[in-house]
């Protein structure tokens, strides 16, 4: 249904009752969830679970089968897709940026996009001759500068190089908006996140906190939903000196490890967003043998980072 607005100040999102499927195939099935002002909210679920349906159903690109949602007034919406179908192919960097914003100076556009590592002449390159991962940066670089107040971002980090990923980390760790973001990667949603939703058998769950606490909650099997105001608390126990020596170091390995573990997930992050870059030139695509090695070389590095990840996930439940 067409969604309403609401003046209830707090509140910027409400949906009741969301229905959703696709022939046979039921995807939503009585989403109900609220997001107020100012949240950095996550929703995470397995592949096909129907994250991307909802940001479309909210930003009215598919309508819901039933069920309808409430935006609070005032509600700017800012939408970051996967397949970047909001950006003109056609246009420079520049033209896309100055006449989505034409009162906006040649300096303060070429400050954003260098904030985003396009420098000097890059800023007249056409978006269709970019990478996949220096057209999200352009989005990106185009959302920041609007005048959104509710992001939603659709696997915003999906490409990006380390550098990309932290800028956006950044921007959104000191937005003053609500944004809603679907993510697969563990690492960026610990780093904005204030709270999880979890999408799972066609329904939600929300958890207050960040991807840890999810994990320690969720146990990543049946969701249980924690109350509003709930948070985890550490008890400390009057153990002897010797005991306490033995749990710092213990505690400092276990640190260590993670770290180690969190450095070579981003360096793969960016080794897989070189090949990719690689992966998009035409003399590679075309080359079956070096396409075929460079596809390999990125399956290699993924299945590795998925293993770091399960590895960095017991490390933080075993805090």
């Amino acid at each position: 249904e067409r969604c309403s607005t609401m003046n209830n100040n707090h509140i910027l999102l409400k949906t009741e009752g969301l229905y959703k499927k696709f022939g046979e195939n039921v995807v939503l099935n009585n989403i109900n969830f609220e997001l107020k002002e100012g949240e950095v909210v996550s929703l995470v679920g397995k592949s096909g679970a129907g994250k991307t349906t909802i940001l479309k159903i909210i930003n009215g690109l598919i309508a819901a089968d039933s069920g309808s949602f409430t935006l609070g007034t005032n509600v700017n919406i800012g939408y970051y897709d996967q397949e970047h179908h909001v950006l003109d192919m056609n246009k420079t960097l520049f033209q896309e940026i100055s006449d989505a914003y034409p009162d906006m100076t040649n300096t303060r556009i070429r400050n954003v996009l260098a904030a985003f590592l396009f420098t000097d002449d890059d800023v007249f390159k056409r978006i269709g001759d970019l990478s996949g991962g220096e057209r999200g940066r352009v989005l990106l670089a185009k959302l920041m500068l609007s005048n959104s107040n509710f992001l939603l971002l659709d696997e915003p980090t999906n490409h990006l190089d380390i550098n990309s990923k932290e800028i956006l980390e950044d921007a959104l760790n000191h937005y003053t908006g609500t944004c809603f973001f679907v993510s697969h990667d563990r690492y960026f949603i610990n780093s904005v996140a204030t709270r999880i939703l979890d999408l799972r058998d066609h329904t939600i769950t929300g958890y207050i906190g960040n991807y840890d606490y999810y994990l320690e909650k969720s146990s990543g099997n049946a969701a249980v939903p924690v109350k509003q105001g709930s948070n985890v608390t550490s008890s400390s126990s009057k153990e002897d000196r010797l005991l306490k020596k033995e749990q710092q170091a213990k505690e400092r390995k276990r640190l260590n490890e993670i770290a180690a573990i969190e450095k070579r997930i981003s360096e793969i992050d960016s080794l897989v967003a070189k090949i990719d870059n690689e992966l998009a030139k035409e003399e590679v695509y075309t080359d079956h043998t070096k396409a075929s090695d460079f596809s390999r070389k990125r399956d290699e590095l993924l299945s590795e980072q998925e293993k770091l990840y399960s590895d960095w996930e017991n490390l933080e439940e075993n805090s």
